[in-house]
């Protein structure tokens, strides 16, 4: 919905949330359902309001457990039945300034009793999250602290060992330093957001006299949103890709018009001095995995010729996919979509002109748009949207551009060819597939939450469950990378198979889209069957979830050889493989032979 957008109007979201509510439940939407447990220091009803707007918006269906008033710390530590049987999938902690008990009132404490005090205070804090992970191995989101609304020492309150503003900085840098070292917890920057609002009108007292709200009423949705981004992205709703306009987008002017010297780019010009920040900015999403790509209305040589501009700080090679041509945005976009296997929701779309982004909008489903009208609006467009919230960062990510532009070099290789299985052989493919290592750990629980398309029953995990699996032995765990004479693609393709006597049932089948039609699927297959051998498995069952996402893996299994057990009206089904009499069927990839090596 595009009321729910950033940029978005608060004010009329607090007025219209119950109609907003039933359009987004009545919308036919396939959303996961997930259970958040809300743990408060202040009211958090409105809150717990706003974020479901929000979630609903971002394809999450949450059912809420909301604390009474204040009892955060009751709910966390002492027994509760009603928490557990909730059975939460992620805990947020809303505190604020307002419940920090521990900093002294006095200015005559020594430097040791100030830091017994901030230790004592950060206790309070650990000692809860460390609680709450040990009963309900869940993700946990916990606000930081924003500033107070006076100085009591003025400007010294920021330095002086005795100012609340240096108290509160320093609890905030303790907790980041938790948040580093634990995986599934999380920050939500209270003290950012209401520094973007504006602290004076943020705090605004008489919302906390009135209805004990840690912030003014109009700043929830804000708010909201921004605890909204940490939870969409943990669970694997965040955008992918950045689709660029070039002209009025990325320099100023028009390159066919103008020339490569008349565009306004780079220190010469104000308006020069915008579009380098944003290129800058730009740039610097290659580095969490974020596709950059084109999509302009040009000749593609005036658009390499503005992108090779001496002041130019994005240059061709930083695309994955330059689209410059005369064909309708849209259409650019999906053809764009296609090549990279990649859905187009899962695009972000950033042109000047209103009108393009009002085509691109009607006519692609779910893909976002930022709205700006200048240049110096561009970068806050982007970010405040929080397309691309970081949760968790890998390895793979920064390298993520280089294997898509891999991939269209190896489908430019494919066309020299007579035939597609001298291609594949051609392209001297190794894998490497073994168990869990607990290093990978987290790129696989990225994987499960990312990969919607092949993915044959699209279940999510959390980094405690995979923990838990990785450590059992009643389960037989697959994890398959792939390199070519081209490149590293890093880990594609996980499976997990429950074994239950002679029995293993697939719980997880998933594969990268970007190494698909690469025979690593039968790979992977291979060896599940060797594995269940090993175990004693007579039979493997296979279970095939339909989603809107998932439709090229319904018929996975029928390739594979198995026989289908059972179809169901909705479209799920459930299929068996007896590995006596399975053969082989992976002849390209060679697997594990450098390990062996």
């Amino acid at each position: 919905m595009k009321e729910l957008e950033y940029p978005f109007d608060s004010a009329w979201i607090l007025k219209k949330r119950r109609t907003i509510k039933k359009m987004l439940l009545e919308d036919g939407s396939n959303r996961i359902k997930k259970h958040i447990a809300v743990l408060g220091g202040s009211t958090t009803s409105d809150i717990i309001l706003m974020m479901e707007l929000f979630l609903l918006n971002f394809g999450i269906e949450p059912l809420f457990y909301e604390s009474e008033y204040a009892r955060y710390w009751q709910d966390a530590m002492f027994e509760n039945h009603e928490l557990e049987e909730f059975k939460p999938d992620i805990i947020f902690i809303h505190t604020s300034s307002r419940n920090l008990d521990f900093f002294p009132e006095n200015v005559s404490c020594i430097q040791s009793e100030m830091d017994t005090a901030l230790e004592e205070q950060y206790k309070h804090f650990e000692q809860m999250w460390e609680k709450l992970y040990e009963t309900y191995h869940c993700p946990i989101i916990q606000n930081n602290f924003e500033m107070p609304s006076y100085r009591l020492l003025g400007n010294s309150d920021a330095w002086d060992i005795h100012g609340k503003i240096n108290f509160i900085t320093r609890l905030n840098c303790k907790f980041y330093e938790y948040a580093q070292k634990h995986q599934s917890f999380y920050i939500n920057d209270i003290n950012y957001v209401s520094a973007c609002y504006g602290l004076d009108q943020w705090l605004d007292p008489k919302y906390w006299y009135l209805y004990k709200y840690a912030m003014c009423v109009p700043a929830i949705p804000d708010f909201a949103y921004n605890t909204v981004c940490i939870i969409k992205s943990i669970f694997g709703k965040n955008k992918k890709v950045l689709a660029l306009d070039l002209d009025n987008t990325l320099w100023g002017g028009v390159i066919g018009d103008d020339g490569q010297e008349g565009i306004e780019i780079g220190h010469e010009t104000t308006l020069g001095q915008g579009y380098e920040e944003v290129q800058h900015y730009i740039k610097a999403h290659k580095q969490l995995g974020v596709l950059l790509t084109v999509c302009s209305k040009n000749e593609e040589e005036n658009a390499l010729l503005g992108l090779n501009h001496p002041s130019s700080v994005l240059k061709p090679d930083d695309f994955t996919v330059i689209k410059a041509n005369w064909n309708p945005k849209d259409m650019n976009l999906v053809e764009t979509a296609s090549e990279l296997n990649l859905l187009p929701e899962s695009f972000v779309f950033v042109d000047d002109n209103p009108a393009e982004r009002a085509i691109v909008e009607g006519q692609i489903p779910g893909i976002a748009v930022s709205e700006f009208e200048t240049v110096e609006e561009c970068i806050q467009s982007i970010d405040r949207a929080g397309h691309f919230e970081i949760t968790s960062l890998s390895v793979d990510d920064a390298k993520r551009g280089e294997m898509y532009k891999a991939n269209a070099e190896r489908a430019k290789f494919q066309k020299t060819f007579g035939s597609y299985e001298e291609y594949l052989t051609s392209l001297d493919m190794n894998a490497k597939i073994t168990d869990f290592e607990p290093i990978f750990l987290s790129r696989i629980v990225q994987l499960t939450n990312k990969s919607n398309q092949f993915n044959l029953t699209t279940r999510r995990y959390q980094l405690s469950e995979m923990e838990d699996i990785a450590n059992s032995n009643n389960y037989i765990r697959l994890c398959g990378s792939l390199s070519d004479r081209f490149g590293d693609n890093g880990i594609v393709s996980i499976v997990i198979g429950e074994c239950i006597d002679q029995t293993v049932h697939i719980d997880l089948w998933l594969m990268s889209c970007r190494v698909l039609k690469r025979d690593m699927e039968f790979a992977m297959l291979d060896e599940l069957v060797r594995k269940c051998r090993e175990r004693g498995a007579v039979k493997i069952v296979g279970y095939y979830y339909k989603t809107n996402k998932n439709a090229m893996v319904k018929n996975l299994y029928d390739t594979f050889g198995f026989t289908k057990l059972k179809e169901f009206e909705n479209g799920d089904s459930t299929w068996e493989l007896k590995t006596a009499e399975y053969k082989n069927k992976n002849h390209v990839i060679k697997v594990n032979e450098q390990e062996m090596a």
